[in-house]
């Protein structure tokens, strides 16, 4: 069989990410694409109590996650270091903007074997859960949600001062 007889592969339609609104409301080819331009991952690391933003955390290819081989299995990382992935989704109101979406997902890594377990199903319903502007942390340790609520505030003030109650009570508790 030569090239020209081979059947062409279907075009696949992959996870795309867009900036505003390319279509202009068409209904055409792009819709049902999401915008994550407002959702950001910030990583926290229990052990060093730190918190960062690494957009990278995006793809699975922030720092903390290079080099590292992630399975389902958590017995592959026994013994390793405890993360957060928790994302945090802006939005705005009159007063400006907020935090208005916050969701925690665990992450373990033992950078000695250069493996790592985190449930990436998981991950994804919970980006799309702060995109739906929810707040989901009760499930984090107390420390963790002190370093997210410390981070948070110190970030930018005027963003944790609008923000919901229910995120200030339950990062509280």
């Amino acid at each position: 069989m030569t090239n020209e007889e081979k059947p062409k592969p279907k075009q696949k339609l992959g996870f795309t990410i867009i900036k505003n609104d390319p279509t202009d409301g068409h209904g055409g080819f792009g819709i049902g694409s999401l915008s994550l331009e407002h959702v950001s991952p910030v990583i926290i690391d229990v052990e060093e109590k730190t918190a960062k933003i690494e957009i990278g955390a995006m793809h699975a290819r922030s720092d903390t996650e290079r080099g590292i081989k992630f399975t389902k299995n958590p017995e592959d990382s026994e013994g390793g270091k405890l993360f957060w992935i928790v994302w945090v989704t802006i939005d705005y109101k009159a007063s400006g903007p907020y935090y208005a979406g916050v969701t925690g997902c665990e992450m373990t890594i033992k950078r000695e074997k250069r493996r790592g377990y985190k449930n990436l199903a998981d991950h994804v319903n919970r980006m799309d859960k702060s995109m739906k502007r929810q707040i989901i942390v009760s499930h984090m340790d107390v420390e963790s949600k002190e370093i997210l609520k410390d981070f948070l505030q110190s970030h930018n003030p005027e963003m944790w001062a609008r923000s919901d109650g229910k995120l200030h009570n339950e990062l509280t508790t």
